[in-house]
């Protein structure tokens, strides 16, 4: 029985990017921040599974020193590391895209740090698309924020909110009862063809409730609406061998559905990791589940909440000894992120950082430091025996698919 569980914890990087600068990150470090401030509250960074799988080590390999409110070092029972990204964006599509043997080469579309942020023709387009009597926002901004500032015009209104980032997104907010579910959905799948021409990653579907802005609260529902991968990644990989892939949480919309078997959703980290859970009862030999947390990076992360994020890490952490009791022998549980979000960081976007790749069930040891996220697909690629064009150096060996 060979089977893997892929971990995204969305936007946990540990710093020590050598192209930073070039993103205006240099310095940027998610886990040094939340250790310090766990350290100013008089308290540690209580994660002593992910340490024992080398979490520390693989800190200090890339930054060259242990942060500071770290837990004292466990014995390390994991293969552990760290890999640099190579794609040239530090978004979510070409994080997971890389980390599935896909780098993106490209440069994504994005919108201007003005106001407005889109173009008239885009504005005017988008009206008419969805039939509405206008837009709101229109400008660069953070979610939770654009909602309590406009969620109640766009209620009296009926206008959407609709807002980017330093991403290559479009996002559009609108209230689940007042506008529509559904309608937000189709508003969304119209714009996904207006901003096709413009090479822009995602069209995000933000809906919320509430009456006011004491209460406004983004639900579950959201929706994203990418682009699909140019080439096979390691999910269309698996899929070809003919096993399964189980996509929990935003995954299957951050590969447009390419590669997917089953596509799991489920509101939180903690319903998150039960479903992930729950995908290990069913998956079987050869088969690849593929986890993104994305609590990390909307809610703490974006919103610069250092003690959210570590809160939030502990809590996952207490939960990896259910997902390693569930380990089935041959088994491989992965962890790593996507790219950084320093909550100390200026503004509320990306950082460009090293992430930690943390792997149980292959014994303990380094992989070192990696010089593309790639590694991480191709490796699952090779452990799990199939052949593939993924991009990437394998550092595990290969099963017995064929």
């Amino acid at each position: 029985m060979r089977r893997v569980i892929l971990i995204i914890l969305d936007s946990f990087g540990i710093g020590g990017a050598a192209d930073a600068a070039d993103f205006g990150d240099e310095g940027a470090n998610t886990l040094a921040t939340i250790a310090r401030d766990c350290l100013a509250r008089n308290s540690i960074l209580a994660v002593p599974h992910m340490m024992a799988l080398g979490l520390g080590q693989a800190a200090q390999a890339v930054t060259g020193h242990m942060p500071a409110g770290l837990p004292a070092r466990e014995p390390v029972t994991g293969l552990w590391g760290a890999a640099r990204e190579i794609s040239r964006g530090k978004d979510t599509p070409s994080g997971h895209w890389e980390i599935a043997g896909l780098p993106v080469p490209f440069d994504w579309g994005y919108f201007p740090k003005t106001r407005p942020a889109f173009s008239p023709a885009l504005t005017d387009a988008i009206i008419a698309a969805g039939n509405l009597a206008g837009i709101l926002g229109n400008c660069h901004a953070s979610g939770t924020e654009i909602i309590a500032q406009l969620g109640e015009e766009h209620i009296r209104s009926g206008k959407p909110v609709i807002y980017t980032s330093a991403d290559s997104v479009i996002q559009i907010a609108a209230h689940e009862t007042y506008f529509g579910l559904q309608r937000l959905y189709d508003l969304c799948t119209k714009i996904r063809i207006l901003v096709d021409p413009l090479n822009i990653g995602r069209v995000i579907a933000r809906p919320f409730i509430g009456e006011n802005a004491a209460n406004f609260e983004r639900t579950g529902n959201r929706r994203d609406y990418a682009v699909p991968p140019p080439r096979p990644t390691l999910l269309n990989v698996v899929e070809a061998a003919g096993r399964k892939t189980y996509a929990v949480g935003k995954i299957s919309d951050i590969f447009a559905g390419s590669g997917i078997t089953h596509a799991l959703k489920a509101h939180g980290n903690e319903a998150l990791v039960d479903a992930t859970l729950a995908a290990m009862d069913k998956a079987q030999d050869g088969d690849l589940i593929f986890t993104n947390l994305v609590d990390f990076d909307s809610l703490y992360g974006h919103r610069r909440d250092s003690a959210g994020y570590g809160a939030a890490l502990e809590a996952f952490d207490r939960r990896l000894p259910e997902l390693r009791a569930k380990m089935q022998q041959g088994d491989l549980l992965i962890l790593t992120a996507d790219h950084g979000c320093d909550p100390a960081w200026p503004g509320s976007d990306h950082t460009r950082e090293c992430v930690p790749v943390l792997i149980a069930g292959a014994g303990a040891g380094t992989i070192g430091i990696r010089d593309s996220f790639a590694d991480i697909g191709k490796s699952v690629a090779a452990y799990l025996g199939y052949e593939n064009a993924l991009a990437g150096q394998s550092f595990l060996g290969g099963g017995h698919h064929a």
